[in-house]
């Protein structure tokens, strides 16, 4: 059992800097996953991380040891909280991130704990997916200083979600992005997402390629312009790219 604390779960590396130096107090965890993509499969949670360990490692390459200490031990410390910690949530609006955000609400599904959910509030509609990207100190104080107290029935529906995304359950996903909460704005907009995450992807790609663009920072660029709501980095995207071959051959283009 954890003694009383202050806990924030960051989103990324990326975020670890700027959160140090933002005066905030309490311990960082940090979420170095992609829920977003491979293999989600196990039946419990030493069986999860054990699947999860080999495709990290077949994708991108670091060990089973690696993963454990500072993928799955990071995720570990938010089982048996103790009930006057609090917790913070620090995750974008994008799909990306709300899957790592529903599945730490999945492990907090039975805590006591307090639980918050810090977004990135400082951005405007338009570019509601870039996320804590380029965020000061300032800003992250702002951010905190803006957070949402989830409730129980909150952290369930994240719970929900997390278990509706693992089973690929397209009905449930939709169901539940009817809920309404400050909690998860643009819930709609990311489980649309979620729904056709196997097809629109590599279509966007296909559209982008086939109107002449070629170069990988060019097309990276119109798909996060056109695709933000899933909140790919340029992993995801070259993996979309080798994946299928482009949509502009000979035919396509001379009709």
């Amino acid at each position: 059992m954890l003694s009383t604390m202050t806990l924030h779960v960051l989103p990324g590396d990326a975020q670890v800097q700027e959160f140090a130096e933002s005066g905030i107090d309490g311990e960082m965890l940090v979420c170095r996953e992609c829920l977003v993509e491979g293999d989600l499969s196990g039946a419990d949670l030493h069986e999860f991380f054990k699947n999860r360990a080999a495709f990290i490692n077949s994708g991108y390459h670091e060990a089973r040891a690696t993963y454990d200490s500072r993928v799955a031990s990071q995720f570990k410390s938010l089982l048996h909280l103790a009930a006057d910690t609090e917790v913070n949530l620090w995750f974008e609006y994008e799909l990306f991130c709300s899957v790592n955000m529903w599945f730490c609400l999945d492990l907090l599904a039975d805590t006591a704990a307090d639980v918050y959910r810090v977004a990135p509030v400082h951005l405007n509609v338009e570019h509601r997916w870039d996320g804590f990207g380029g965020a000061t100190g300032e800003i992250l104080r702002r951010c905190f200083e803006s957070r949402t107290r989830l409730t129980r029935d909150e952290i369930r529906l994240g719970a929900d979600l997390w278990r509706a995304y693992k089973a690929g359950d397209r009905d449930a996903l939709r169901r539940l992005s009817a809920a309404s909460s400050p909690a998860f704005p643009y819930l709609k907009e990311v489980c649309q997402a979620a729904i056709d995450k196997n097809s629109r992807p590599a279509e966007v790609i296909r559209q982008i390629q086939a109107g002449g663009a070629s170069n990988f920072a060019e097309i990276f660029r119109e798909f996060r312009h056109r695709a933000g709501v899933y909140g790919f980095g340029d992993g995801q995207v070259k993996a979309l790219m080798d994946a299928a071959p482009p949509a502009s051959d000979d035919r396509e283009r001379n009709g």
